[in-house]
Order: structure tokens, then C-alpha cells, then sequence
């Protein structure tokens, strides 16, 4: 079929538009934890640019804001829930046998 006699198809695939993390209301700021916390995993790391949906001004205040408040000590460096925590089973000794002098 020729290009110029095909039927215009629209696209099945309805598209929402994701409403932005952060909104113009909002400081970014070191004293604002409730919105920092939104952009740290669980581990306490910073969550990449293509997972927050920010700019990349945005994204290098809030890098900034969560630096300032981690060395004023109001946000951990990093999450130690399970630190202490030891597995039952150890994949590297399991297969091991220990030999009898």
C-alpha cells in the first residue's frame, strides 16, 4: 500500500502525563526532610535523575540539600537497619568440609 493512501491510525496506547515530583510551591532546602527523604532508597543512597522525573537543576539542588543535611547530621549517611544482622547459610562455606588432623 502507497503511504499517501493509508488511513490515518491514531495510537491505541492512551498517554497520562505524570504529574512532577516536585512541585513550584516547593524549597528545596537541607530542613525540608519530607521532601528529601522522598529521593533516598532504602540503602540511603540518592536515587538517579531518571528515577525522581527531575530536571537536572533540580536534581543537582536536591544532591546539594541531602549532602548539607547528611553533614549536619540530620540525615544518615547511610541505613543500618540490618547491619548486624548474618545470614543463616553462607553460599561460600555451605559446600566446604572441614578436615580432621
Amino acid at each position: 500500500m502507497d503511504k499517501s493512501k493509508r488511513p490515518f491510525l491514531k495510537s491505541k496506547r492512551s498517554f497520562r502525563r505524570r504529574l512532577p515530583p516536585i512541585q513550584s510551591g516547593d524549597r528545596i532546602d537541607y530542613r525540608n526532610m519530607s521532601l528529601i527523604s522522598r529521593f533516598i532508597s532504602e540503602q540511603g543512597k540518592i536515587l538517579s535523575r531518571r528515577v525522581n522525573r527531575l530536571t537536572l537543576k533540580q536534581q543537582r539542588l536536591i544532591t546539594i540539600a541531602i549532602k548539607q543535611a547528611r553533614i549536619l547530621s540530620s540525615l544518615p549517611f547511610l541505613n543500618n537497619e540490618k547491619q548486624f544482622e548474618r545470614p543463616e547459610s553462607n553460599a561460600r562455606t555451605t559446600g566446604l568440609r572441614t578436615r580432621n588432623k
